[in-house]
């Protein structure tokens, strides 16, 4: 095992297995929690624990797979690109709607965390836990948290908004395609955007387009809510 995991391909060959796994018990079942990310997540977890592999070691492969975020995020524009039309004739509710989801998972996550008592880390590492990672990792540097707690905050919103969005929406009665498309992109990005996609090619483009700018949005918004929510708190304090 050794030999094998000393391979700098190890990491990247268990990652895709992992992954094509979850993709057929997904299929499989079709059940909304079996995810495939976090099936592979779960499994690539037990492997290493179970072979006593050190996480550095599997990801000496496994890193290559971060290469792809970014490139992966722009070749979602094709399916916007589809829509054109209809991103021009709905661009003012749909930048609205965008701007106010970003704003309000900003002060909501900044707001129970400080009413469970986080500490100012956690917290600055918690609020860009809605976009993409290449972005999230950037403003969480630059607000001085900590960037492996951002990137499972990241994975798990996704996770939570591909699972339940689809479901949260049908329970509110939101029907229009645009609507969903947008709510499911700027709440839970890519991984959500995948289910997005699922769902039809107007919610896919429409998500799509939400992760792009749900991040620059909250690129600006996020050290502006943050420091306005610690002076409002030693206010109330």
């Amino acid at each position: 095992m050794e030999i094998l995991s000393n391979n700098i391909l190890f990491g990247l060959v268990i990652s895709l297995a992992a992954f094509e796994i979850g993709l057929i018990m997904n299929r499989k079942t079709r059940i909304p929690i079996l995810n495939p990310l976090l099936i592979a997540i779960v499994l690539i977890i037990c492997f290493l624990f179970a072979f006593h592999i050190d996480f550095n070691t599997y990801n000496k492969g496994g890193e290559f797979i971060n290469m792809f975020l970014g490139p992966s995020t722009v070749v979602l524009a094709v399916p916007l690109y589809k829509q054109l039309d209809l991103l021009k004739k709905n661009a003012k509710a749909i930048l609205t709607g965008i701007f106010v989801g970003s704003f309000i998972g900003i002060l909501s996550i900044i707001g129970i965390s400080y009413l469970v008592g986080l500490d100012a880390s956690i917290i600055k590492s918690l609020i860009p836990k809605s976009v993409t990672t290449p972005i999230g990792i950037s403003i969480s540097s630059q607000l001085g948290g900590l960037v492996p707690v951002t990137v499972l905050a990241i994975i798990v919103t996704g996770i939570i908004g591909a699972v339940f969005g689809p479901t949260i929406c049908k329970v509110f009665g939101i029907k229009d395609k645009v609507a969903i498309g947008v709510s499911i992109g700027t709440a839970s990005h890519a991984v959500g955007t995948s289910k997005a996609l699922e769902l039809g090619e107007i919610e896919g483009a429409m998500s799509s387009l939400s992760i792009g700018i749900a991040g620059i949005m909250t690129v600006i918004i996020a050290p502006v809510a943050y420091n306005l929510a610690v002076y409002v708190y030693h206010i109330i304090r």
